[in-house]
């Protein structure tokens, strides 16, 4: 077969009424592609603990929080072997860097997150460079935008190797209307 045909959620506008929709549809394309890995950002917790419950152990889960985890949740994914990084920077916290800014102001706020994660979670370890990995983020609260995306260190991301820039080679949910924080 030469060309792929895959079915995209898009939606109206971003935020966490977006989530379950977006779970459904990651899990969806975890059959269709048999990718190993997803990213995810989850502040709470509860976005990664739903998810999880949806792919139910068959991909290595990572998960990337700005907070500490509510215990339960945290004693639950770990359960489940989850890796977790808590109280974490944001890669593209320095919007006064160019590459950062161009990221940051023009992909909007989950499709951005979305990026980040894998790109802190390729920093971590938790991803090999270059490995396809999905990526999820949210705008708030939950999670509106998915990605299938090649993965990179924030530093290679944009950088002169191209063998080892970050690529989004497939979209998989992500609102159609922006919010910038």
């Amino acid at each position: 077969m030469r060309n792929i045909v895959r079915s995209d959620h898009y939606f109206k506008e971003p935020g966490p009424d977006n989530t379950d929709e977006v779970i459904e549809a990651v899990a969806e394309r975890l059959e269709e592609t048999g990718i190993k890995t997803v990213v995810i950002a989850s502040d709470s917790g509860e976005t990664a603990r739903r998810l999880s419950k949806k792919i139910k152990g068959k991909v290595k889960l990572v998960v990337i929080s700005m907070r500490t985890l509510n215990g339960e949740i945290k004693a639950e994914l770990n359960k489940i072997g989850a890796v977790i990084y808590e109280n974490c920077t944001p890669a593209f916290r320095a919007k006064d860097l160019v590459p950062a800014k161009i990221v940051y102001y023009t992909l909007g706020q989950g499709f951005k997150v979305a990026v980040e994660v894998v790109t802190m979670a390729t920093s971590e370890g938790a991803v090999k460079p270059s490995e396809n990995v999905i990526g999820i983020g949210g705008t708030g609260e939950g999670a509106d935008t998915a990605l299938i995306v090649k993965a990179a260190t924030p530093e290679d991301m944009l950088g002169s190797d191209t063998n080892k820039r970050l690529e989004i080679r497939e979209v998989i949910a992500m609102p159609l209307a922006k919010r910038w924080w």
